[in-house]
């Protein structure tokens, strides 16, 4: 993917925003929240549940109690995330959680019945690799359930700034197939627009920061200026993100297009030889 995030640029600012992330990641928890009732229409008990990209454990504590017989294991590539989310009398705080990169999961393939990831794959460089990944320490039969952002979030942002300085979010349609190449049976994917209001441009930047979601694209040679930074363009950030205020309350618009998606590991056609398996019940 052309201007894929950078990992280690994106971990640093999850680092700096591990204390206000909580407090600040609104949309992420209202979509938590989303998914979870999806859960409804799902009939399983899982033993392990992997929460990916876990943040401070807002979901893990309700995946935990939504399944209280089962193994819940969060795991996020920021360390100061996962510390920010384990209070001294908190169930996590000697529970197992794991800081790793969602393409190279320390996890035992076949090992776990349901991958839950709420809005933490448009952080990856490419999601093929993850969603490889998710599929490998499936077991058979097992779920995955996710949420991403889609290309039309932060569209007011990305006309205001310029398209190059803005991240690229995967297309519905192409996540689908990516489910498909990762080995996936049965994708059923959609999607859903939701707008945010803030009082004005300051509001939504300091909204972005505190929530760790600033741009992380690798810098180019020759644009040291590649994310949103220096006090002149930030001056003329402000103030076209003023001009797209609405009329009468003042408010500024923020659009975005969150993509849902699950999928399911189907029982293996061939074996590792390359020989075709059939089943006989």
């Amino acid at each position: 993917m052309p201007d894929a995030v950078d990992p280690a640029i994106a971990r640093r600012h999850f680092e700096r925003a591990a204390g206000s992330y909580a407090i600040s990641s609104r949309l992420e928890a209202e979509i938590g929240a989303r998914m979870l009732e999806r859960l409804d229409y799902i009939k399983m008990v899982p033993r392990r549940v992997l929460d990916a990209g876990s943040g401070p454990l807002r979901d893990a504590r309700l995946l935990r109690k939504r399944y209280r017989g089962a193994q819940v294991i969060p795991v996020d590539f920021s360390l100061g995330m996962l510390r920010a989310g384990r209070g001294p009398f908190d169930f996590f705080r000697k529970k197992i959680s794991l800081c790793a990169d969602l393409a190279r999961l320390p996890v035992a393939a076949g090992a776990i019945d349901l991958v839950w990831s709420n809005m933490a794959l448009h952080w990856a460089a490419d999601p093929l690799p993850v969603l490889r990944e998710f599929h490998r320490v499936l077991k058979v039969d097992g779920l995955l359930m996710f949420s991403t952002l889609g290309p039309d979030t932060l569209g007011e942002l990305r006309e205001a700034a310029g398209a190059a300085r803005m991240h690229a979010f995967a297309d519905m349609h192409d996540l689908g197939d990516m489910l498909v190449a990762a080995g996936f049976a049965e994708p059923v994917m959609d999607m859903e627009r939701l707008t945010l209001l803030y009082a004005d441009g300051a509001a939504l930047l300091a909204d972005l920061r505190a929530s760790g979601q600033t741009c992380a694209l690798p810098a180019r040679i020759g644009d040291p200026q590649r994310g949103l930074k220096g006090r002149g363009f930030l001056a003329t950030l402000q103030a076209r993100l003023a001009a797209q205020r609405r009329e009468g309350d003042g408010k500024l618009p923020v659009s975005y297009e969150v993509v849902y998606g699950h999928a399911w590991k189907a029982a293996p056609k061939r074996g590792a030889d390359g020989r075709s398996i059939v089943r006989f019940s």
